[in-house]
């Protein structure tokens, strides 16, 4: 298991390298991220993308289900974004988080329905493939997607004027980026 590598760390801001070649060091690589997101708790994660544990490849996990199966999702490129966005507001919607900041929950914005193409791995070997998903695991997807790009979601928080909140026990706290 690694730590989570939380801002401002340089590897956070860098757009990931693409997977070549499906060797040893990568299989270390993702075998570490299925651990880490099995052991994180507190809040538990429901993706992680490989900068998040330092290292710079174009590769993230998801497990919207705390019990539920991680996908593994290789080389990843969103090849369509619905027009149809989530907008939550109050206390509805989705309010988003990052282990690398850990406390803070801001209510983003983002498409409902995304296309992504990526690569798997299938008999020791990547396969290509390409599904639509569609709410909370699109949501997940599309923060994921930014990892890999070099994008934190406070930068979407800012960049579409939301309000960031800083969590203790049950207390939201309104806090400036």
């Amino acid at each position: 298991m690694s730590n989570i590598v939380t801002a401002p760390s340089e590897i956070l801001r860098k757009s990931t390298r693409p997977v070549t070649t499906l060797d040893k060091r990568v299989i270390n690589v993702i075998n570490d991220m299925v651990d880490t997101l099995i052991k994180t708790h507190n809040p538990e994660g429901v993706g992680l993308a490989a900068p998040q544990i330092g290292q710079n490849l174009a590769i993230f996990l998801t497990r919207p289900d705390p019990k539920g199966k991680i996908s593994i999702f290789i080389n990843p490129k969103i090849t369509f974004y619905s027009q149809r966005m989530t907008h939550p507001t109050g206390k509805k919607g989705v309010y988003e988080g990052c282990l690398s900041i850990p406390g803070h929950y801001a209510p983003v914005r983002r498409s409902m329905s995304v296309v992504l193409k990526f690569e798997t791995i299938e008999n020791c070997k990547l396969k290509i493939e390409q599904k639509s998903f569609t709410g909370f695991l699109a949501h997940v997807i599309q923060h994921e997607m930014d990892h890999l790009n070099g994008i934190l979601f406070i930068d979407r928080v800012l960049a579409q004027q939301a309000k960031l909140y800083k969590v203790g026990g049950k207390e939201w706290v309104e806090v400036g980026i």
